[in-house]
């Protein structure tokens, strides 16, 4: 008997994104995982404990914790916060800056001023 790997999707601009359990794969893996780390930390801070006794395999706890911190749900979680955060992220230095900001993505150009986009957040 073998146990499917975990798979999870994100839709990000129109783009659907998958993930794997531990998946590497991705071109923005290096953020992910920064993010990931940042969320853990903070987790961690809040009192999150990571319930590693329902983890089949035969290694130790810290292992299995990086197993728990890399599944797939986290993994299109991370991607997410830090695909869409850049957007409110330029809504706001364009607010605190005064100026008019322009910024192409795949699909079209985005012009924020005063801590507003033109896409009125479709994006």
């Amino acid at each position: 008997m073998t146990k499917l790997r975990g798979c999870s999707w994100i839709e990000v601009c129109g783009i659907v994104h998958e993930f794997l359990v531990g998946d590497t794969s991705h071109p923005l893996s290096e953020g992910i995982y920064s993010k990931l780390s940042e969320l853990d930390k903070d987790l961690r801070a809040a009192g999150y404990v990571p319930t590693t006794e329902y983890v089949l395999f035969d290694i130790e706890d810290e292992e299995k914790e990086h197993f728990l911190g890399c599944h797939s749900e986290k993994l299109a979680v991370a991607f997410g916060l830090i695909s869409t955060d850049c957007h409110e992220a330029i809504k706001l230095i364009s607010k605190i800056t005064g100026r008019e900001i322009i910024v192409r993505d795949t699909n079209r150009f985005h012009c924020f001023s005063g801590g507003t986009c033109s896409c009125k957040d479709y994006w």
